[in-house]
């Protein structure tokens, strides 16, 4: 039998085929999960940069390589939390849904998820508004368009029957109430108003209500394509 040499040993240790910065990804990761965890127990104003590593278990000095200060590390919390709703709307629909059935599948799927995720819908909200109230624009800037692009995918201009905005502050004041009072488990009970608001500024009134009902008979089927 053949001997392997030590060189080639030592060679396959000290070069390992996973990237040199995993490492540093996870305890990036552990840290943001260590923000949002405070958030939801502490709030952002009460928790410290102690708390964060002690919930990491990570030092200091590894904290500081990754984030200047708090404010950073949660910024960078804030930005991870909203890129991973961005891409579960964007997977809850399949291209080929009509517009309106895509509107309601990923408002489904959003709702659901911050329920499940009571940490991080606290801190999309209570705590993300307390540290920059601008963070609504931030939010609205996002989600309008990406309505709109459901119906621009049908070519042509998107014809508006209302105020998309209006819509927007309605289901922000509806989602902020559910949260504020401590009781984010029960956002699905919100659907059929919040994807009424979704539906409405783009599809009409009659459409939006038929997709409110569908969300009401069903909230869990985010699989279902309707048509029309």
């Amino acid at each position: 039998m053949q001997k392997h040499r030590s060189s080639d040993i030592g060679g396959s240790v000290l070069r390992p085929s996973t990237p040199l910065d995993i490492g540093r990804q996870a305890q990036r990761q552990r840290i943001i999960d260590a923000m949002i965890e405070s958030c939801a127990e502490k709030t952002f104003a009460a928790t410290t940069i102690t708390d964060i590593v002690g919930r990491a278990r990570i030092s200091r000095t590894t904290f500081y390589k990754q984030f200047d200060d708090k404010r950073a590390c949660f910024d960078a919390t804030l930005d991870h939390c909203l890129e991973q709703l961005r891409e579960l709307a964007a997977t809850a629909y399949s291209p080929d849904d009509a517009p309106a059935d895509a509107a309601r599948k990923a408002a489904t799927a959003v709702i659901k998820d911050l329920a499940a995720r009571p940490g991080v819908a606290q801190l999309l909200t209570g705590d993300a508004i307390a540290v920059d109230p601008g963070v609504v624009e931030r939010y609205r800037k996002v989600t309008i368009p990406a309505l709109e692009g459901l119906w621009a995918r049908e070519g042509g201009e998107v014809e508006l029957r209302s105020d998309p905005r209006l819509a927007f502050g309605q289901a922000q004041v509806l989602i902020l109430n559910q949260i504020s009072i401590g009781r984010p488990e029960d956002l699905p009970e919100l659907l059929p108003e919040i994807v009424y608001l979704a539906v409405s500024p783009f599809a009409g009134h009659d459409e939006a209500i038929r997709q409110s009902r569908l969300a009401q008979e069903d909230p869990d089927d985010a699989a279902t394509t309707t048509g029309g």
